[in-house]
Formats: structure tokens, sequence, C-alpha cells
């Protein structure tokens, strides 16, 4: 007879498989659904796509109280894989928009609030694409209430990523210059070129901000943190529009590097 405390264990493996294979069943069951709705996005009704997005809202309801029983990790990563396949299909959120992004990143920030790379797609999709800085602010702080410089490595992107939705979206200057300045402070820990640089940027749009909360400069900064890091061509020319309508130049060296003129006027 197998001993209580052996059999507690035997009973909390189970559980743990169990939910396991409910992560997968469900992750699973998303990427087809999602790949049909995008072969179907030439010809299929916009009720037809509604009926696929209240559909896909379900699962995601239910990927957001299913029990994970230690594998939270991977249930973000599973949603963040249904999200990359949702906010790629250009042609069906050109006829439906992008309001289910948020619904992707609660799950996300709340299972895996450390998934780095998961922040990038957050702003550019909640802020810039579906209209919603006030939730992609606050899932980022959310995110970094469970953060410190060095966990995970370089989160100072997280404070970089709230400052440009702040300044650019929000229009809230002092909340986007302490964002720089914190992103600045904890770049500085590191001591490689990359996160050196990151806080000299940062230090330096923090400072304009100080000087003048309308700052052209700080938002011709911004704009290039957004086309530095742009996911596909259409963030590439929307971000350049803006530096250019601000007044400033995107210019391309001859070694295919990207470099930014400021205004002339701040």
């Amino acid at each position: 007879m197998l001993s209580p405390s052996r059999s507690h264990l035997g009973q909390a493996i189970g559980a743990s498989l169990v939910a396991l294979a409910c992560i997968v069943a469900v992750g699973m069951l998303q990427i087809p659904q999602l790949n049909q709705l995008k072969n179907r996005s030439e010809n299929a009704s916009l009720n037809d796509l509604q009926t696929e997005i209240e559909s896909e809202k379900l699962r995601l309801n239910l990927l957001k109280k299913l029990p994970a029983f230690g594998f939270d990790n991977l249930l973000a990563d599973w949603v963040y894989l249904g999200f990359v396949q949702y906010f790629g299909d250009d042609k069906v959120r050109d006829r439906t928009g992008y309001e289910v992004s948020p619904e992707y990143f609660d799950i996300i920030i709340d299972r895996d609030p450390r998934f780095l790379g998961a922040y990038l797609g957050l702003t550019t999709s909640i802020s810039l694409y579906a209209g919603m800085p006030e939730k992609s602010v606050a899932l980022m702080e959310k995110g970094l209430s469970s953060m410190s410089p060095k966990a995970p490595p370089k989160s100072y992107y997280v404070w970089r990523y709230k400052g440009i939705d702040e300044l650019l979206f929000l229009g809230n200057s002092p909340a986007a210059k302490q964002s720089f300045e914190k992103a600045a402070e904890w770049a500085s820990v590191y001591s490689d070129p990359e996160s050196q640089n990151v806080a000299a940027m940062s230090r330096q749009t923090a400072e304009f901000l100080a000087r003048n909360p309308n700052s052209k400069n700080a938002q011709v900064a911004a704009w290039s943190m957004v086309l530095t890091n742009a996911p596909d061509d259409r963030t590439r020319k929307l971000a350049i529009s803006r530096i250019e309508g601000l007044g400033g130049k995107v210019v391309i060296t001859p070694d295919g590097k990207l470099k930014i003129r400021l205004p002339k006027e701040d």
C-alpha cells in the first residue's frame, strides 16, 4: 500500500499532467482555428469573421481561467503564439481591427510577467493599432511590479516601451519622463555597449521632456525606438512618416543602417 505522502505526490503529478494536457490541447485547437481564419480572409463575410473572433475570445477566456499547476510559462507561450498568428494576419485585421490584442496579453502578463519578448508586441498591437494605450500602460505597470533591473535581463526595455506609450499615445509627458529615467537607471546597471547606449538615449529623452514637455525631439526619439523595433513594414512606414512629420529625417547610411536627424527646432 502506498504511503499517504506518496499517494498525495501521485495525485499532484497526475493533476499536473492533466493540466499540461489541457493547456496543450487548447493551444493546439487555437492554431488551426486561426489558420482557418487566415485562409478565409479574402472570401469570408465580415459577419463570419466576427463569429470567428468571438470564438477566439471564448478560447482565450477559457485559457485565462484554466489552472496551470506550475506550467504558467508554457501557457503564456501558447497564448503568445496565438497572438502572433492573430497580429500577423493583416488582411483580416484591416477588416476587423485589433480589439482582441489586450485579451492575449491579459493572460500572458498574468501568467508570465517576466516574458520580456512579449512586451514589444503588447505596446505595438494595443497602443498603436488597437488604440488602447491606457490598457497597454496598465499591463506594463503590472509586469514591471514583478521585475527588477536584472530579472529578467535587460528589463529596462519595458520602461522604454511604457515611456513611448505615455509620450506618443497618452500625451502624458511627466509620466513619460519618469519612465525614461527609470529605463536609464535600470540600463546603467549593465556594462555592455547596448545597455549603455540605451541608458544614454533614455536619459537624453528624459532631458528633452524636462526642458519642454511638448518636445519634438523627444517625440522623434520615441518614434525612432518604434522604428528600430518595428515588427513589420507597416509599422516602419508609419514611424518614418511620424518622424518626418515632426521635422526629423530618416537617413539610410551606406552600410544600410538607419540614422535619425532631430528637428531643427524643438
